[in-house]
């Protein structure tokens, strides 16, 4: 009697403490769901954040406001997301600056990216592409190569930003290569294309949408591309990787993060309906138009890959001796 007694009682306990957080998976989300962008509008960030948005809520009816909260290398939008309330309606789109690199760039952090978030699922994954002017002597790394090792210091490898994923691919490049650049920091795309056309310097690490317009017409010339795999955009464009740089890779990706201690139930819905969304073709199709490929992944894989990022990111700029000018 004791022990049917005690079975009953812990039965109902247990069936109480699951009744809440299944009654409010049934009644979230009860309004908009804020999903904060730390990066301005317009941006690779923000489209893809956009076009996930709106495929969620085709399929759901959900509201997803878009806010976009830009600065310190998105640290400002990610930590907005990291002291909301964790209850389901604020989210964020990280990505490898401000969830991987900048832990090690920046002297103080507003937020611990291993610690203050859930993870609900990676998003997307884009190469960069490796350009030289079409009027360049270099038409391959190997070329530009032999010249960095024969005059070391006077190749030039530009970037848009210290601790852009661009940035770190110049130095790890240099670095695997045995060679000496020199690097050369830009605040944002346009400025570095102009200097690319114009040969005041040799190479760039480049986001697609930023440089595969110009070769397409002609301007520049691509030598290489930092993911594992060649673009479909740009087939006859080998990797870093196969050009004699086994293991070669540096991408740009993102991921969807939630405040910590959001609801268990909450997160699994929403990564539910992210993985549903980057599934559909027509958003493989957007994807691809910038480059980039889906990466639906469970939270686990999700935090499994960003601990690997936030090793590899802080190992190099430790041992490069990067640091914010």
């Amino acid at each position: 009697m004791h022990r049917r007694s005690f079975c009953l009682r812990t039965g109902a306990a247990a069936a109480g403490a699951f009744l809440p957080g299944r009654a409010f998976a049934q009644s979230w989300p009860a309004r908009p769901i804020r999903m904060i962008v730390p990066f301005p509008a317009g941006g690779g960030t923000d489209a893809i954040s956009r076009q996930l948005a709106e495929r969620i809520t085709s399929a759901t009816g959900w509201a997803i406001a878009i806010e976009n909260r830009a600065g310190a290398g998105g640290n400002i939008g990610l930590e907005a997301v990291a002291k909301a309330q964790p209850d389901g309606y604020t989210i964020g789109m990280g990505q490898a600056a401000n969830l991987a690199i900048n832990p090690s760039l920046y002297p103080k952090m507003p937020y611990d990216p291993l610690k203050d978030f859930a993870l609900v699922s990676l998003v997307a994954t884009q190469a960069l592409v490796a350009v030289v002017s079409a009027k360049s002597p270099y038409k391959t790394l190997g070329e530009l190569i032999t010249a960095a090792k024969a005059k070391p210091g006077t190749v030039t490898v530009a970037h848009t930003g210290n601790g852009t994923v661009g940035h770190l691919a110049g130095e790890v490049f240099a670095r695997q290569a045995g060679i000496k650049v020199l690097i050369v920091p830009y605040k944002g795309a346009a400025q570095v294309v102009t200097d690319i056309l114009g040969g005041q310097v040799d190479v760039l690490f480049g986001n697609p949408l930023a440089v595969m317009p110009l070769s397409s017409a002609g301007l520049l010339h691509p030598i290489a591309v930092t993911s594992l795999r060649r673009l479909a955009a740009l087939p006859e464009v080998p990797t870093v990787d196969e050009s004699g740089f086994r293991g070669f890779e540096a991408t740009n990706w993102s991921g969807l993060v939630a405040p910590a201690k959001t609801p268990d139930v909450v997160v699994a819905r929403l990564n539910a309906e992210v993985n549903a969304a980057l599934r559909r073709p027509e958003m493989v199709e957007k994807l691809a138009v910038d480059s980039s490929e889906p990466l639906p992944s469970s939270p686990e894989r999700f935090a499994e890959f960003l601990r690997a990022e936030h090793a590899k990111w802080g190992t190099l700029i430790r041992e490069a001796g990067i640091k914010l000018e």
